[in-house]
Order: structure tokens, then C-alpha cells, then sequence
């Protein structure tokens, strides 16, 4: 039944489409021209503010717009010169010039402030961006060179500051990993968002494992985007929405070369070197990051190189091809985890292990082919593969256990092989006059991982081999994954103010479980009793539709007020089918997760001086799973807690002080910004009536995030603070454990200054980070980076000086 009625919707989103490639639609086009020099410009913009269309003059000031029968009010600007407006009935092709005049000195403030309605350092993306429909959806864009921020050592807490709802994990001093989520999901290597590197997946495993090891380096990337809650419809199942990180692209001229070479506290030492460049119809840009230090905690050095190249081809006008290649390599030592009783005393730079290391191996490939069938009709086809390795080497046993060097460590390898296509065709057609778009998409995803467990050397070294290569000692599974996709969303713009969006997607998931794991039993001594060996060759497969609305209404204001519903599952991951952990028990009778999420907002410019971006959410999640601590012992029990549900209030507002008081200078901004969440997230429903009514884990009550970003000429800065209230970290709500694997993760507080200047070819960039040098701790690890409580980085500094060529 549910297949038949998602093939119904898809066949009836794909008749509309048919019929929609027949409505006639007008050329509109024209040159812009300088009224007083009488040059034509090049670069300057026409764009129509009810239909989100906009157009670019080419090198001889030439521009070209198609549009349905209507009327219509034309807008053509470019920068330093002022606005000019037509309005046009289109019943015809036609040509329609414009003619911009330098501003005046009086003038020249108007436009100031037209400019700062802004607010810095993040925006929203546009009703259809790309080839992605974000018409009424909660979203951010993040534009990383408008602000200053540690970018040396990935600091999230800072990239995102101005990102409403977010609760980050902080594990080491490099930002090696990333690990955000939002809504009360959890944060662990942000597997609950969709994520995303120039718009195709790079994540271990998008359905059997979907955690992310591996992240751009933050110096090569330009922007983010991140669009939460509603984003199933076109990029996955995930209750978190999607996260992208969009890389910098090859400049226009023949090279252009950047060295970036960075210091900091703990022997950090950073080398950035980027290079990129157009020739004819060739474009590339590769860049390169070696990462080297020995964090504030004993044995906690590490070793990062991370790079990547970009080749593309414009065949014709229609046409272009592009390649991509990112490869990481990155090992690390882990000092293990600290119990309640080590933080208490203050002991933060203890160190419990020291013969513990994590090591990743990632190479990621993508082919992207963009076609141009005409003006309003495109296709995108993005093919991705990767090929990559994860290796967790020592102890596993709880922390608060003495370490035994004459033991064998563990090792536990994970190697990846998988590889998707997605393929869109997005189309602008006339609706009742007004000018919509269709996303038409499908994607087919082949996953493989192999994880293997057993014993390695006792030594205290990075040999990452098992002692017994061919049967190791307790774990060997192979866990295959299949997944093919439709989705079909539209954005229907009923009127110059009210925009429609309805989406469905079809889903197909196989997950697939085969291998061999044994299960020693030891005795108070610690001698072996038994070994228990099990075998097992399970299949899941699973078909369903995922529903999706949204609605948006534009005020004569600046505002858009914004309605979205978006349907949610999650599919069991190998690590709920299968684990071998000391510290876990794992319930056979585990299922998959569903919910939905709910979105109502405003945002823009309210006022000349105010950006606000304001919104309520409910979320509710089905069958969430996670862990128990049982009563009577210090294993964790992982299975279906119950069901969730998540509600709040997410807010970013942004003052511009010189607008605000009548003062408007274009070298010049000064701005207050608040980043403000309120969550309340429970147990509604669970088999065990104990856990109802409880918190869910890792969910502060209260998040925000305030600063002032200064901006002088060439001068940037930014000063931030982040409060986060109390968490829990497990469904019982405990508030110690002796292992320290579940309790209470305190509220805390951290400021971070940031500066930028930059002169001619030169940039230099200083911070100090965590300047009250507070001691906190974020997240308590079940297993690696710990176990037991991660203490956050204390006080620490860098400085960096580049130089483009």
C-alpha cells in the first residue's frame, strides 16, 4: 500500500512536470549601462524580488531572464550606483534597458543601509538554490570570510556561533572531528545531520554508519549550509536536516596561489597552501593542510595531513564536468577519559591511558556533471565513492579500572567501501501566471563495512595489526547496505507573497548483518571461564513514504514568515545491530526509528538595524535508541528507550549599532549578536515506566550564545560568549556513576576573542580561546575517545600569517 501510493505521487509530480514543460514563457532581456560614461556594465544585477529570479550582465552588460505572461516590477543595481525599477507586462519577447547612475554623496548612506539589512556572517539561502528547493524551510548560511574566527583548529563553537540550537561536543584541542546536532539529537560525530562536501555525501556509511571522520579544512571553505528538521525530502531520512560544507572555487585568472602558516599553544603547528585557477574552458583549485601538536592532556599528541584537488571542464555552454578528490590521513593519541572524582580535584591534565590511539584513513571521490537543457530547465548528476579505513586501538575497559600493560589492547577496524549517485532535474514553469520550480530526484547508494576486533600488542606504540590477522579474537561482520530513492519537491508561488511547497519521498532500505563474534567470560580473577561464539546472516529491508509541507508568506517588511512539516526515520546502524564493548549490553529485539519535525518562524530584516531570525519547533521522535543504565550494575544496556518529544524555541537576532544610531560609514560596522534556545525535550512513552518523564540525554535546557563582531577598513573581530545549562547523559538521568560513563554534564560558560587584518596580499590572524581559561567538560564518551568525561580545552592561543599570490 505504501509503495503503490508513493509511486502514485511521484507519477503524478511527474504528469505535472510534463505539462508544466509546455507553458509559454517570454525572453526578457536588455543591456545596463552606465548613464553618465556610457560604458555597459558587467557584473550588475536584475532581479525580480515576487519570483526570486535574478540574472547577472555578462561582460558587455547584457542580461537574459525568461518569464510567463504577467506583469511584472524589474530592479537592476550594481554596486555604488543607484537602483533603477521598471515594471513590464510580458505578453512577448522584449528587450528592457537600464540606464544606473553614480550615487551622490547624500545618497551614498541610503545604500549603506540597504546593504547592512544583513547580518554578518550569515544569511539565508535563497527559495531555490542550486539544485535544492529551501522555499520555507529553517536554514543558515554561514559565510566564513565575512568574520573572524579560529579557523586554525576547526573551532566549531565559533563557526557556529550565530546558529541557533546546537549543542557541540568539544573532544580534542584540534578540531580533528566534528560533532554538532541539533533538537536534542545526538552529537557523536554529527551523525544525526545529513553531511555533506560540495553536495554529496561524506560520511562512513550514510545508513549503516553515518558518522563523519572526516572534515574540510575550515581555511578552505567558504560557506556552510545548514537546513534542519525539514531536509528529508531531498537529502535523506535524518531527523537533523543536512549540513554542507561548500569549498571554495577557482578564482577567475590563470593562478592564484595562498600560504597560510599558523602557531599556537601546545605546540600547534599549521601549514595551509591552496591553489586554483581558470584557463580556457579548464578551472582547478587543490589545497593542502598538515596539522601537527601535542594537546594540553598528557599522551595527546596527533598528526593530520588533509588535502584536496578539484578539476573541472566547461564543454560547451550546456555542459560541465567536474572531478573531486579529498583525502585524510590523521593519527592521534587519546588520553582516555577522567572520572567525576579526577575533575572534581581539578586533575584535568591526567591521563589514564597511555596506550591508546585512534587513526582514520579517508579517500573521497565525486564526479558532478551539470547540463543545461535551457533557462529553466537543468539537470545535476553527482556520483561519489569512498574508500576508507578507521582503526581504535587500547583499552576499552572503564576508566576508572588501572590500565595492565602485560594485557593485550584491542583493536577494532572499520574499512568502507561504498559508493551513490544522486541524480536532480529541477525546472522553473508558470503557475497561474507566477513563475515555480520542481525538483525531480532520485539516488541510489551501495554501502559495505567490514569491522574486525581482536587482539594487538601489548606495547604502548601506534601498531595498528591484529596478532592474529586472519581470525581475530572477537568480532569479524560484514555489514552490506542498499538504498535507492525518489523525491519530488515544488515550490508553487501562489502569489507575489505566499509561496507553497509539498514534497514526497519514496524510500528503499536493505540492511544486512553477517559474521561471527565470541563472547569471553571471565572470572573475578580475570582467567577465562568460557568463550561463547555466535554466528549470524540477517536482512532487513523496509519500503515507505515520507510526507513534507511548507508554507511562506513575505511581508511588504522584509520578513518572511515560514511553516514547515517534514516526516523523519532512521534506520538501525551496525553499531545497533552489532557490539563487542565491556562497557555495553545490546538488546536483540532493537527497531528502527520514526517521528517528524514541525517548524514556525519569521525572520529578515525587521528593522534597518535588526536581523532576527525567530522560530518555535516540535519534534517527535519514535522508538529513539539509547542507553540505560540498569539498576544494580555499571553496564550500559543499549535498545528502543521509548518515544521522545522535543519542543522550543530557537532564536538569532543581530543589532547594527551604527544603523541604530543614525551613523552609517562604509568602512565601518559595529554589531551585538544573541544566539538564544530554549528546549525542553522528555520520555513520553517507554517500556519502562521509570525512564517516562525523564530528560533526554544531551539536551541543555537553555543555549546562547552572545558576542560583538567589530569590523575597521581591513580589521575584523569577534568576541563571543557560550552558556550552556545542565545536561543529562543517559535516559535514567543519572547524576554520578564511578565509571564516569553516565551523569551529569554540568552548565558552563567559555569566551573566545578573534582577530583579523588583512593588508594588500597579506593576512594575519590572532585569538585566544577560552580566555577565562575555564575548566568544563562537554560529553561523557562510552567508548573511544574515553572512556569517561572529556574535559574541554583550557585557555589557549594561535596566530597564522598568509599571503595570496
Amino acid at each position: 500500500m505504501e509503495m503503490t501510493k508513493a509511486f502514485g505521487c511521484v507519477l503524478f509530480y511527474l504528469l505535472c512536470f510534463a505539462s508544466n514543460l509546455l507553458a509559454q514563457e517570454y525572453k526578457i532581456y536588455g543591456i545596463i549601462s552606465d548613464s553618465s560614461a556610457g560604458k555597459t556594465l558587467e557584473g550588475a544585477t536584475v532581479f525580480i524580488q515576487s519570483l526570486n529570479v535574478i540574472a547577472k550582465t555578462d561582460s558587455n552588460g547584457y542580461y537574459e531572464i525568461r518569464l510567463p505572461a504577467g506583469s511584472y516590477e524589474l530592479e537592476a543595481f550594481r554596486l555604488g550606483m543607484l537602483a533603477a525599477r521598471k515594471k513590464i507586462d510580458v505578453k512577448r519577447e522584449m528587450q528592457v534597458n537600464f540606464s544606473l547612475s553614480e550615487l551622490s554623496k547624500s545618497l551614498d548612506e541610503i545604500e549603506v543601509i540597504a546593504e547592512r539589512t544583513q547580518a554578518i556572517g550569515i544569511s539565508r539561502l535563497r527559495a531555490v538554490e542550486g539544485f535544492g528547493i529551501y522555499e520555507a524551510k529553517k536554514n543558515e548560511l554561514i559565510m566564513l570570510d565575512d568574520f573572524a574566527a579560529n579557523k586554525v583548529t576547526n573551532n566549531a563553537r565559533q563557526v557556529f556561533a550565530k546558529v541557533p540550537g546546537l549543542n557541540i561536543w568539544e573532544s580534542d584541542c584540534a578540531g580533528l572531528q566534528l560533532d554538532i546536532a541539533a533538537r536534542g539529537l545526538g552529537p557523536s560525530r554529527t551523525a544525526n545531520f545529513n553531511t555533506r562536501q560540495n553536495g554529496y555525501d561524506m560520511s562512513a556509511d550514510a545508513l549503516g554508519y553515518p558518522e563523519s571522520y572526516y572534515m574540510p579544512a575550515m581555511q578552505a571553505v567558504e560557506r556552510i549550509e545548514i537546513v534542519r528538521g525539514a531536509a528529508s525530502l531531498q537529502y535523506g531520512t535524518q531527523f537533523g536536516g543536512m549540513l554542507n560544507f561548500k569549498l571554495k572555487e577557482a578564482p577567475d585568472k590563470p593562478i592564484e596561489i595562498n600560504l597560510e602558516q599558523a602557531v599556537g599553544s601546545f605546540d600547534l603547528f599549521n601549514t595551509f597552501a591552496s591553489v586554483g585557477g581558470t584557463v580556457n574552458k579548464w578551472d582547478y583549485y587543490s589545497y593542502y593542510q598538515y596539522r601537527t601538536g601535542d594537546c594540553w592532556r598528557d599522551n595527546s599528541c596527533f598528526d593530520s595531513h588533509l588535502a584536496f584537488t578539484s578539476i573541472g571542464y566547461q564543454v560547451n555552454e550546456k555542459l560541465k564536468l567536474k572531478f573531486e578528490y579529498s583525502l585524510l590521513n590523521y593519527e592521534a593519541q587519546q588520553p582516555g577519559g577522567l572520572t567525576d572524582e579526577d575533575f572534581n580535584a581539578g586533575n584535568l591534565e591526567l591521563s589514564r591511558r597511555n596506550r591508546n590511539w585512534f587513526q582514520v584513513s579517508w579517500n573521497l571521490m565525486a564526479s558532478i556533471v551539470d547540463y543545461k537543457f535551457s533557462d529553466d530547465t537543468k539537470l545535476n548528476i553527482r556520483s561519489f565513492g569512498l574508500i576508507s579505513t578507521r582503526n581504535a586501538l587500547g583499552n576499552l575497559e572503564q576508566i576508572d579500572r588501572a590500565d595492565d600493560i602485560t594485557q593485550n589492547r584491542t583493536l577494532i577496524r572499520d574499512e568502507f567501501k561504498n559508493f551513490g549517485a544522486e541524480a536532480r532535474l529541477l525546472h522553473y514553469f508558470n503557475f497561474f501566471g507566477k513563475k515555480s520550480a520542481l525538483l525531480v530526484g532520485s539516488r541510489y547508494y551501495n554501502g559495505f563495512t567490514d569491522r574486525k576486533q581482536g587482539d594487538a600488542s601489548a606495547a604502548s606504540d601506534a601498531d595498528f595489526s591484529f596478532l592474529n590477522p586472519d581470525d581475530p579474537e572477537e568480532f569479524d561482520y560484514d555489514f552490506p547496505s542498499k538504498n535507492v530513492a525518489l523525491f519530488v519537491e515544488n515550490v508553487f508561488n501562489v502569489s507575489d507573497r505566499i509561496g507553497l511547497t509539498p514534497g514526497v519521498r519514496f524510500e528503499h532500505i536493505r540492511t544486512d548483518s553477517e559474521g561471527i563474534w565470541k563472547q569471553t567470560v571471565r572470572n573475578f580473577a580475570g582467567d577465562i571461564v568460557t568463550i561463547n561464539e555466535f554466528m549470524d546472516d540477517e536482512s532487513v529491508t523496509r519500503s515507505f513514504v515520507l510526507l513534507g509541507f511548507g508554507a511562506s508568506y513575505y511581508t511588504k517588511k522584509n520578513l518572511d514568515v515560514y511553516f514547515n512539516f517534514s516526516e523523519n526515520f532512521r534506520s538501525i546502524t551496525f553499531s545497533d545491530l552489532r557490539v563487542n564493548n565491556p562497557n555495553f549490553l545490546l538488546d536483540s529485539l532493537i527497531t528502527d526509528e520514526n517521528g517528524f519535525n514541525l517548524d514556525l518562524g519569521v525572520r529578515g530584516a525587521l528593522l534597518n538595524w535588526l536581523n532576527i531570525d525567530i522560530s518555535v519547533f516540535y519534534l517527535k521522535y519514535n522508538d529513539r535508541i539509547g542507553v540505560l543504565l540498569p539498576a544494580g550494575t555499571t553496564l550500559l544496556f543499549r535498545t528502543n528507550i521509548g518515544d521522545s518529544r522535543h519542543y522550543g524555541i530557537e532564536s538569532f537576532m543581530e543589532l547594527d549599532i551604527y544603523n541604530l544610531i543614525g551613523v552609517n560609514k562604509k568602512d565601518i560596522r559595529l554589531s551585538l549578536f544573541t544566539n538564544f534556545s530554549i528546549i525542553n525535550a522528555e520520555y513520553v512513552k517507554s517500556q519502562d515506566s521509570a525512564i517516562e518523564g525523564n530528560e533526554v540525554e544531551y539536551v541543555p535546557d537553555i543555549m546562547l550564545r552572545l558576542g560583538i563582531n567589530y569590523t575597521l577598513k581591513n580589521l575584523k573581530a569577534t568576541y563571543q560568549v557560550s552558556y550552556l545549562g545542565e545536561q543529562f547523559s543517559d535516559a535514567t538521568n543519572s547524576t554520578t556513576n564511578p565509571s564516569a560513563l553516565t551523569g551529569l554534564v554540568p552548565s558552563y560558560y567559555v569566551m573566545d576573542l578573534s582577530l583579523e587584518y588583512r593588508w594588500n596580499r597579506w593576512k594575519t590572524t590572532f585569538g585566544v580561546n577560552n580566555l577565562t581559561d575555564g575548566k568544563y567538560f562537554t560529553r561523557r564518551a562510552e567508548s573511544y575517545p574515553g572512556p569517561g568525561i572529556i574535559p574541554a580545552t583550557i585557555r589557549s592561543f594561535y596566530l597564522s600569517v598568509g599571503i595570496r599570490i
